[in-house]
């Protein structure tokens, strides 16, 4: 019954990504210039991201492609095993879904443009920040750091 809680939030992550790049960038139209939100705090700007999170590792063949297809695959099915075989927390539970939903909306780009759409580009501080990234990294990333930090085990 609780493990419904991993199903929900991961299904959350990935339709609120998959909508957000929609929205920005078929209907905002973001790839025909960058769009001030809050500057330079937030602005859309348009990348394709052939790499991983925040634009590492860029790669341009096929084989990386598919590569990164699998371990996304790869981690997500772990994760999920990992999840449902031990008796993890609510809140392990939804991180593990962030995770989850996250990568596979960044699956499906891949599979569907052959790179990831991304539209999120913040600085501060007159530090000017090149990367632009979508929320499905934003997921990942949340996730992760909820799973690794939020275990529910007490340090030794």
């Amino acid at each position: 019954m609780r493990k419904r809680l991993l199903f929900w939030a991961a299904l959350a992550a990935f339709l609120i990504d998959q909508i957000s790049k929609y929205l920005v960038v078929h209907v905002m139209r973001v790839a025909e210039g960058n769009i001030d939100v809050l500057p330079p705090l937030l602005v859309f700007k348009y990348g394709e991201n052939r790499g991983i999170n925040f634009g590492l590792f860029q790669g341009n063949s096929e084989a990386a492609r598919w590569v990164l297809i699998g371990i996304s695959l790869a981690i997500s099915i772990g994760v999920l095993v990992w999840l449902i075989r031990s008796t993890p927390s609510k809140l392990m539970l939804f991180c593990g879904g962030l995770l989850i939903g996250g990568a596979l909306a960044n699956v499906v780009d891949r599979v569907l443009y052959g790179y990831v759409l991304d539209f999120l580009n913040m600085s501060c501080c007159g530090i000017k920040n090149p990367f632009v990234f979508n929320l499905a990294d934003v997921f990942i990333f949340a996730g992760a750091f909820g799973l690794v930090f939020f275990d529910g085990k007490k340090p030794s």
